[in-house]
């Protein structure tokens, strides 16, 4: 057979019509040593009462072996295969098919040389014949004829086996084997397989992408750095919440750097088996630097480069992942020089890394992005709207300006409902309307109709919702309120749509007209109804952790004075007890406790002084089931409270 050599650079995988062959080849060495071990199957054990009566009375032994004074092993005559009665007293035994194997056919076992010869001469002498069985002795017994029928399946089993697992040896895009554990599963796109993601597609992150097209710029043109004493930096740590774009990021430094670009997962080092990780660190650091100039994107960090501490302190031990991360921090900064590999890794927990990870020397820079503004989610509409057919009376303007807190992937997201939708209706255009009812969609949840509600709980919920949209209505530093229903969405009976200000700091009295607004709903049940139902437990426990907030976080309370138990580095859950004493903590009770009865007071009072306009609101949910923004003034009036950056481009836009 030839020699099969492992795949590597200049040598490519055989194709796999060449593996097809070698597997046929492989299959029929396997065909033919089973018909050789069937053709050297064992002779069947008998006992001498049956070798006496049914072979050697009927003359039918042609010879007798005896082995190693220990076994007689016995071959029958070949013409009594052609007798039928004979056929049919040994059809167990000796033949296969119709035909005498070649034998030994059957063996017995004796106590001794001796008194086996004195019993043969008695038999054959009573027989009166003058021909005689041939009786020889053979000793040393070749072992092999014993182990072959065992090992041989076995052997090619294991070389069938160890080549297909070479095929894959050399490549990590192979499936894992024992024999590759150890190699990085890193996917490596050069030129010509790069990302077609570029800067173009990234919108609203604009200051993040100067920072990366530096790199990129650095790759193209190193001569225009270091002519001035400057470095390539050696990693890049994108920091942000899910969605914001922190992978997307990427693949644009992927299609515009023209290097090669190895992408892989933080998950993907940590295997069940102990020093896979390690194993797998440097095999990727290795694969890099021999491709270097080039750039290594690890996905989700925090999976391997979690504190060391947090592990520890436990456990007692080193585990897996901590080994992993010691290879990683020796790769990126440690006696060995990675000259022209760059690390670009992205996490949406910054907080759980360890500090040893983060320093300048490993990652020099730190890339954080947050949820876009007015005026990049206008940005990101627009390049997802190129691709789709709107119609006309569809405005970007507006719709960033209704999408407030909204992540990248968000956008995305109600761009391919509002598409979804007006394909459901068989639209040749997406309208404004299809874009309205797919940002109902993501933030409430697809309409509940065949939700069973009784006329009781109909008005219930109709009282509730309208408690929040007036005390959202006459509440002056709260967000205007857009759009109330109560039309079951999602997990919920009923709902309102604000409009937030995109606000970077909030007051004490922002604060706690948003814990009035809302216990607004729980508080016009009790007043029109007398009793509270248990439609506030989502508003009870936004409430709740509201005002834990305020106290135990923003100093908010004069009792516990200007102190943040908040803990930015995420370190605090690895403590063993709290950062405060039980007395702290009973009085943070209280004053929370306080806070929001203080709250829920001051919405009784205003549901109370405006009972009249609560009255009006419901009964008109109860009819229409939903009410927009110009419904609302109407019944409520004209909101006297200066509008928004948000309201305000909403409106202009609409008008």
């Amino acid at each position: 057979m030839p020699e099969l050599k492992e795949p590597g650079p200049g040598r490519p995988i055989p194709p796999v019509n060449m593996r097809l062959g070698w597997t046929w080849i492989i299959i029929l060495i396997l065909i033919v040593a089973a018909l050789g071990i069937g053709r050297m199957s064992q002779p069947t054990e008998t006992s001498w009462q049956i070798f006496e009566r049914d072979m050697l009375l009927r003359n039918a032994v042609e010879k007798l072996v005896v082995a190693d004074e220990r076994d007689v092993r016995v071959y029958l005559k070949k013409e009594f295969s052609e007798d039928p009665e004979f056929k049919e007293s040994f059809r167990l035994g000796p033949f296969s098919g119709d035909k005498l194997n070649p034998g030994p056919h059957y063996y017995f076992s004796i106590g001794s040389v001796d008194s086996f010869e004195r019993k043969l001469d008695e038999i054959q002498n009573d027989m009166n014949r003058s021909e005689r069985v041939e009786v020889t002795y053979v000793s040393n017994t070749n072992i092999w004829f014993l182990i072959i029928p065992w090992v041989l399946p076995i052997l090619l089993l294991v070389l069938l086996f160890r080549f297909y697992s070479g095929r894959t040896a050399g490549t990590a895009q192979g499936p894992p084997s024992v024999f590759n554990f150890g190699r990085s599963t890193a996917r490596l796109q050069e030129e010509g397989s790069t990302s077609n993601v570029t800067f173009a597609d990234v919108a609203g992150l604009e200051e993040a992408k100067f920072e990366v097209k530096e790199i990129c710029d650095f790759l193209k043109d190193p001569v225009r750095y270091t002519r001035l004493g400057a470095r390539i930096p050696k990693g890049i740590m994108i920091v942000g919440p899910p969605g914001t774009g922190k992978t997307l990021l990427a693949k644009a430094v992927a299609g515009e750097a023209r290097v090669p670009f190895f992408s892989i997962s933080g998950s993907e080092f940590v295997e069940m088996f102990v020093g896979v990780g390690a194993s797998r660190v440097r095999d990727l650091f290795r694969r890099a630097k021999e491709k270097a100039p080039c750039i290594i994107f690890i996905d989700e960090i925090d999976a391997v480069g979690r504190t060391r501490a947090r592990t520890g302190i436990f456990t007692g031990s080193n585990d897996e992942r901590e080994s992993t991360l010691n290879q990683l921090l020796t790769e990126m900064d440690g006696f060995g020089t990675n000259s022209g590999v760059i690390v670009l890794a992205a996490t949406n927990r910054a907080d759980v890394l360890d500090p040893a990870l983060l320093r300048p020397g490993r990652f020099d820079r730190h890339i954080y992005l947050e949820l876009p503004g007015l005026t990049e989610r206008k940005a990101i509409f627009q390049v997802h709207l190129r691709k789709m057919k709107i119609a006309g009376d569809v405005d970007v303007d507006a719709l960033a300006a209704q999408t407030p807190g909204f992540s990248g992937a968000d956008i995305a997201n109600i761009c391919n409902e509002a598409a979804l939708i007006a394909a459901r209706a068989t639209k040749d255009q997406i309208m404004r309307q299809d874009f309205m009812d797919a940002i109902d969609r993501v933030v409430a949840g697809l309409e509940r109709k065949s939700k069973i509600i009784t006329p009781r709980e109909k008005k219930i919920i109709a009282f509730h919702e309208s408690g929040h949209a007036l005390a959202s209505w006459f509440l002056p530093l709260m967000d205007p309120i857009m759009k109330v229903s109560i039309i079951p969405r999602g997990k919920t009976l009923g709902a309102a749509w604000y409009l937030p200000e995109e606000k970077q700091i909030r007051t004490f009295s922002e604060f706690t007209q948003r814990l009035s607004a809302l216990l607004a709903g729980r508080a016009a049940e009790e007043v029109i109804f007398g009793e509270v139902s248990s439609g506030a437990l989502d508003d009870l426990e936004k409430v709740t952790r509201e005002a834990y907030t305020m106290i135990a976080w923003y100093g908010f309370n004069k009792r516990i004075g200007n102190v943040s138990f908040y803990d930015s580095t995420g370190r605090q859950e690895v403590s063993i007890q709290k950062p405060y004493s039980e007395e702290t903590a009973m009085l943070m009770d209280q004053e929370v406790r306080k806070l929001v009865a203080e709250a829920y007071d001051r919405s009784v009072a205003l549901m109370k002084e405006k009972r009249d306009l609560l009255v009006r609101l419901a009964g008109r949910l109860l009819t229409q089931e939903i009410l927009e923004r110009p419904e609302l003034e109407k019944i409520l009036g004209k909101r006297e409270i200066p509008v928004t950056i948000n309201e305000q481009a909403k409106v202009s836009s609409a008008a």
